[in-house]
């Protein structure tokens, strides 16, 4: 078993001596039929890197030739293929830019906007390119609408804006569990402008009914009854738009608090304003009997 294990191994060994050298032949030669054609054979074996290297060295020769356009084709997808998106974008561009009236053009264009959404990272990244992906793939629809890669455009741009509204929805949620209720209501209304489409957009509503509620319940006492209403007001917008709603009973727990603690406050507040008034009525009186007594003494 170890000597057939060792003749395995020297049997690679040699077989991987044979291709470097075999390469290096290609590399050095001047033979550029045979060297594109083991470039062509490289790319079919998926061995992308030693195919690119080779394709680049036959660009001065081939330029301005009908092979230059194909070469310069594999040459790009060569990048695409090792995963080198950025790369591979930048190539696509360049293809269109040199062959702008090719029959491949289409499918360029295509390709370097979806090298964008390649590149688009996980949720809790910058999504500078996931927004890039959008307007890069928007642009493709709008100039090619007939071609058969817009369903596929569409589908890029419907994943990419779930992305988007999944980061937006966490930092949302993050407001909240800090404890910045304002800025937590702001977010998911947001949510429901930038996505009014989206299936959770009752949830988004719901979430703001609530961090508006505990944003009153945290205030200072003077300007609780104003933030309850705002609850208020947002159960009356819930309600209108989302009737048959699955959280509508637990929304409207929230607007019944919030409707009981404006009335505690009003109950509350009564004593005081009246106190106020009365104070206020007294004022007035001594000030009218003040002025009459100036009156008098200027009269006589």
């Amino acid at each position: 078993m170890q000597k057939f294990s060792f003749f395995i191994s020297l049997l690679v060994i040699v077989i991987a001596s044979s291709c470097n050298t075999e390469l290096r032949k290609i590399e050095k030669s001047k033979d550029y039929e045979a060297k594109l054609a083991y470039a062509n054979k490289m790319y079919e074996k998926k061995k992308y890197m030693t195919a690119q290297s080779l394709y680049e060295s036959l660009f001065q020769v081939y330029k301005g030739t009908e092979k230059y356009e194909p070469i310069y084709y594999n040459y790009c997808y060569c990048s695409y293929k090792l995963k080198d998106y950025v790369q591979a974008g930048f190539y696509f561009k360049n293809y269109l830019d040199n062959f702008p009236n090719s029959p491949r053009a289409v499918e360029m264009d295509y390709m370097q906007a979806y090298c964008y959404y390649k590149q688009s990272p996980k949720i809790p990244l910058d999504q500078a390119n996931t927004i890039k992906a959008i307007s890069a793939m928007q642009t493709f629809i709008n100039n090619y609408p007939t071609s058969d890669k817009v369903a596929e455009g569409n589908l890029v741009i419907e994943l990419c804006r779930q992305k988007l509204e999944k980061k937006e929805y966490n930092n949302a949620e993050l407001y909240y569990n800090l404890g910045y209720y304002k800025a937590a209501a702001i977010s998911f209304k947001s949510l429901m402008r930038n996505y009014p489409d989206s299936d959770k957009s009752d949830g988004y509503k719901y979430m703001a009914i609530k961090a508006y509620y505990k944003y009153a319940e945290h205030s200072i006492w003077d300007k609780q009854k104003e933030r309850y209403e705002d609850v208020v007001s947002e159960y009356m917008d819930f309600a209108d738009h989302y009737s048959s709603s699955r959280l509508k009973p637990d929304a409207e727990k929230w607007y019944t608090l919030a409707k009981n603690n404006i009335k505690d406050i009003d109950n509350l507040s009564a004593p005081v304003s009246k106190k106020q008034e009365r104070k206020k009525a007294k004022a007035a009186k001594n000030a009218k009997e003040t002025n009459n007594t100036l009156n008098n003494i200027n009269n006589q």
